[in-house]
């Protein structure tokens, strides 16, 4: 019996798979490295260039990464000192990256002034609030920068496509969100809102790579298979969104996500681009000598207090 010959379909999906596992490596990689070593891996790396399906040179994409979490650094201390407070909102369709997205800016930033927000569900009581008041008591104070991962625009989106809400809900939501955002912005909170866009082909790769992933089956919720189904409604709900929500005060910006690292620099350079700061001079750290008692005497750990060396 003859082997049966791969497909196009099963060739793109192989190399697809293989350019998600090493996106994967590279995220370890990314969390792993310092500067000094990053310069040390760029200098020993060739270049790659072009691949055959376009995706960006990883030497590259590694050192725009790391110059742009650099700036966001610089952004993080002038948000802290000159009081300002900033959110940015994350939205897109489920496997859309805005999970990586948000890891990229957090995986430098003191997280007592750059934090995530990601609400679950609503409970019976927060059902039975304004809309928008579960929201209110995770905005930024002074100097911090919050993360919505998903916001109060899931009643524009899942809650509106789902059947969550009712249609007088939907349409309030609409006549109250520009009023809403606008009293943020008068309050001196800076709002930006992104929406991370990927195709359908796309979207298709990504959820079969979780499937078939042990390590990410996780991030597939029985919502997001029915979201997969319900394609062609989401579309129409993000456009009504885009539409009846883009206002001059807080209007949406969309990311290009089909490719990953494209879409993670691209997003980064925008964010910092939108908001003015400058690099401050910090004075001199030095760390001061430790004090030594001579009637001091360390104790030994207890043995089975110690983890056991399996490596």
């Amino acid at each position: 019996m003859k082997n049966k010959t791969p497909g196009p379909t099963d060739v793109s999906l192989q190399h697809r798979a293989h350019a998600d596992l090493i996106d994967s490596y590279d995220e370890e990689l990314e969390m792993e490295l310092d500067d000094d070593r990053l310069d040390e891996l760029l200098m020993d790396m060739p270049p790659q260039g072009p691949t055959a399906d376009g995706a960006i040179d990883r030497r590259l994409y590694f050192k725009e990464l790391f110059r742009l979490q650099g700036e966001l650094v610089k952004l993080q201390d002038w948000v802290v000192a000159k009081k300002l407070k900033v959110v940015v909102l994350f939205e897109g369709r489920d496997a859309a990256g805005k999970g990586g997205a948000i890891k990229r800016i957090t995986q430098r930033l003191n997280p007592r002034v750059c934090r995530v927000v990601a609400l679950p569900a609503p409970n019976e009581r927060e059902r039975t609030q304004w809309y928008f008041q579960r929201y209110i008591p995770h905005l930024p104070a002074a100097g911090e920068i919050v993360l919505f991962d998903r916001s109060w625009y899931n009643r524009a989106g899942v809650e509106r496509v789902m059947g969550f809400c009712t249609d007088e809900e939907y349409e309030e939501f609409f006549r109250t969100v520009p009023e809403f955002e606008k009293m943020l912005v008068r309050s001196g909170i800076l709002l930006i809102k992104y929406w991370f866009s990927i195709g359908d082909e796309e979207q298709h790769v990504r959820f079969t790579m979780r499937i078939k992933d042990p390590l990410k089956q996780w991030k597939l919720s029985p919502m997001d298979l029915e979201s997969r189904r319900r394609w062609e409604a989401y579309t129409k709900a993000k456009e009504t969104m885009l539409e009846r929500s883009h206002i001059p005060e807080a209007r949406w910006w969309v990311v290009e996500g089909n490719d990953k690292k494209r879409a993670r620099l691209n997003y980064m350079a925008h964010l910092l681009s939108l908001i003015h700061y400058e690099e401050l001079e910090h004075p001199e750290v030095v760390l001061p000598a430790r004090v030594k008692n001579p009637d001091y005497i360390r104790h030994p750990v207890p043995k089975e207090l110690i983890v056991p060396a399996v490596y």
